[in-house]
């Protein structure tokens, strides 16, 4: 697994939070699970505590989709997470083809579902073209906030 983010230090030796986060996955099993806790751990590093289940569950389910349908044998995924100004965008690149679409209601399939759930939990979401492949992404803006910092001075005293 890849990672992508800054070392560098601001002025009072703090870690910026980097705004651009991404990492590499191979064809396996694991990589999804993988996936989420990366997706947990940036978002946490990043303070966003509203909607951040919501986002994680479409990490997994858009990791899940590109390693069942989009990562060819031997390829992988990658998973980029960016932060911008008020909200944070998933993106799950692959290098397989196909698009991925939306499985009509009242289908009894036990799978296809995860798309709805992107769907129904992101404010916006959509596919774009990569050569090889394809990005799937989905865009959380609507209520998503860093936390707010804690407090200053001693406690017990205002």
């Amino acid at each position: 697994m890849t990672t992508v983010g800054c070392d560098c230090r601001h002025v009072n030796g703090e870690t910026p939070p980097t705004p651009l986060r991404e990492r590499f996955y191979r064809r396996e099993r694991q990589s999804v699970p993988a996936a989420r806790a990366f997706a947990h751990a940036v978002l946490g590093a990043w303070g966003i505590e509203k909607r951040a289940d919501d986002i994680t569950l479409c990490v997994s389910e858009l990791t899940t989709n590109a390693l069942v349908h989009g990562a060819p044998p031997g390829r992988g995924f990658k998973l980029r997470l960016l932060r911008d100004g008020g909200g944070v965008r998933i993106e799950v690149h692959d290098s397989g083809g196909g698009r991925p679409r939306l499985v009509g209601e009242g289908v009894a399939d036990e799978s296809g579902r995860g798309l709805l759930l992107v769907a129904a939990l992101a404010d916006t979401w959509g596919v774009a073209e990569r050569n090889p492949g394809k990005v799937v992404w989905a865009e959380f803006t609507e209520g998503v906030s860093a936390a707010a910092p804690p407090p200053r001075g001693r406690p017990g005293r205002r």
